[in-house]
């Protein structure tokens, strides 16, 4: 899955975000809207991590989303 997809379901995937870094508010979701960079800065602000690990963090999330979706036999292009 590419970041586009990523922002285009956004709201779908406010939950998932929620599960996988839990400290994020749905105030910081809601003002991060599917920005990547946005993202990258909230969860540097609420886990401590530099740059770079946020980074890798939200590009490990979106690789295995993209694995998700090219299993699901429902998805849509």
């Amino acid at each position: 899955m590419n970041w586009e997809r990523v922002e285009g379901q956004w709201n779908q995937l406010k939950g998932e975000l929620k599960s996988k870094w839990a400290k994020l508010t749905d105030d910081d979701l809601r003002h991060v809207g599917g920005k990547r960079d946005q993202l990258i800065g909230k969860l540097q602000e609420r886990y401590g991590v530099m740059k770079d690990e946020a980074e890798r963090q939200v590009n490990e999330w979106v690789a295995r989303l993209g694995e998700r979706d090219q299993r699901s036999p429902n998805r849509q292009h």
